[in-house]
């Protein structure tokens, strides 16, 4: 096969995102090729999807079958089912991938349940390794009606921690409560004055004013995970408040720097045994075809749904 269909950027049509036909992928050595089942969208690749050059492929998160195994022997054999991710790229129905960055999917997990886990699933799992040992502490979720913050909540609650969830939409409430949060602060910001502070750890992707609260919340030897600005970019905050707090920390966090550090494939296969327990549970709120990028890309940008999205490749 010479050619494949994928997903990529054309700013002359509606939604900037169609089905194009690309050369079919050549793996490196370390590489596996994966006939791909289902994706998940998440808000950064289709933000670069809104102004990225023609032709530029989107796609982090995959999951289908093995076609072609690594010719360096690694990883999954031929026909295994995976889940894996990719910087860019993944929404093809043929792709190469590292097998450092693909896990098996156990029986019972779905491809649709496993496309959901790669870049939501490990924002959450690394945001609250920042935090470490949470039992019996008092953790801050931001945007918890996100894929990350729907994850987090439940992680969070698994580990033995206090959890509080912040949204901004009161319809919501049930759906992060439903996840395991303990008490949920509604509204566009939260109050300096919060009586579930101070917290622990505080996972945040709101920035602007969210973010400045959030830094005069913390603990002693508390810290703010910050892995996005889906509110403001530039934040202000009392720095005196802040270092006087003694041993209070600002994290940034980008996965693909973490995944330097852990291979994915240990975080997914650990996201995947929960799964499979049933003690850890993905929220997909759209499922369809791929044929459906471009309108259920502007959904999510639209903010109109919660969780997840996954859409079926058709091959």
């Amino acid at each position: 096969m010479s050619k494949i269909r994928a997903v990529v950027v054309d700013p002359n049509v509606s939604g900037r995102l169609v089905l194009r036909d690309v050369d079919a992928p050549t793996p490196a050595a370390n590489e596996a090729v994966i006939r791909v089942a289902a994706i998940s969208l998440n808000r950064g690749e289709i933000r670069r999807s809104t102004t990225a050059e023609a032709g530029w492929r989107p796609g982090w998160d995959l999951a289908g079958v093995v076609e072609t195994p690594a010719a360096d022997g690694s990883g999954p054999a031929a026909r295994t089912r995976v889940v894996g991710l990719l910087r860019a790229g993944a929404w093809g129905e043929l792709v190469s991938i590292p097998t450092h960055s693909l896990a098996e999917l156990p029986p019972s997990v779905s491809f649709a349940q496993a496309a959901t886990l790669p870049v939501a699933g490990l924002t959450a799992y690394h945001a609250l390794l920042k935090g470490g040992s949470v039992l019996g502490r008092s953790v801050l979720i931001t945007g918890a009606s996100g894929g990350v913050g729907y994850f987090a909540i439940q992680l969070a609650r698994l580990s033995g921690a206090k959890v509080v969830a912040h949204i901004r939409r009161p319809e919501y409430e049930s759906f992060v409560k439903d996840a395991g949060a303990h008490s949920v602060i509604i509204g566009e910001n939260i109050s300096p004055t919060d009586e579930s502070a101070p917290y622990d750890l505080i996972i945040e992707s709101v920035g602007g004013n969210t973010l400045g609260t959030a830094l005069s919340l913390l603990a002693q030897n508390g810290t703010v995970v910050l892995f996005g600005t889906s509110g403001e970019n530039e934040v202000t905050f009392n720095a005196q408040r802040f270092y006087g707090t003694g041993g209070a920390s600002l994290y940034g966090l980008i996965l693909f720097h973490e995944l330097q550090r852990e291979s994915a494939a240990i975080g997914l296969q650990r996201l995947l045994l929960l799964v499979e327990a049933g003690q850890l549970r993905p929220h997909i709120d759209i499922e369809g075809d791929w044929t459906q990028i471009a309108d259920v890309a502007q959904k999510l940008l639209d903010r109109t749904y919660p969780g997840k999205a996954v859409l079926n490749i058709s091959n």
